[in-house]
């Protein structure tokens, strides 16, 4: 399994839809608040592509997005094998 990692801040309405669908799908994942730890924030923009919304996924080495983008794979059967590496 690849690790995820995500970017989110407690506010973001987004970052909870993303978070809950890897968690129904049983995947371990590690979140950044940007909120708590601003100075993640330029790391994140950077990793990216100048991308400055939250969530920011990424799993493995792959940028996939925002939540949305997260969901559009899902529906496209492409997360798991994404998922799997």
């Amino acid at each position: 399994m690849q690790p995820v990692e995500i970017y989110t801040s407690p506010l973001c309405g987004f970052c909870h839809a993303a978070k809950r669908l890897l968690t129904q799908k049983e995947v371990a994942f590690s979140e950044v608040d940007v909120l708590q730890n601003p100075a993640r924030k330029p790391e994140m923009i950077q990793r990216a592509g100048g991308r400055t919304s939250v969530p920011q996924i990424f799993i493995g080495a792959t940028h996939v997005g925002g939540c949305d983008d997260l969901f559009a794979l899902e529906r496209a059967g492409k997360l798991d094998p994404l998922l799997a590496g």
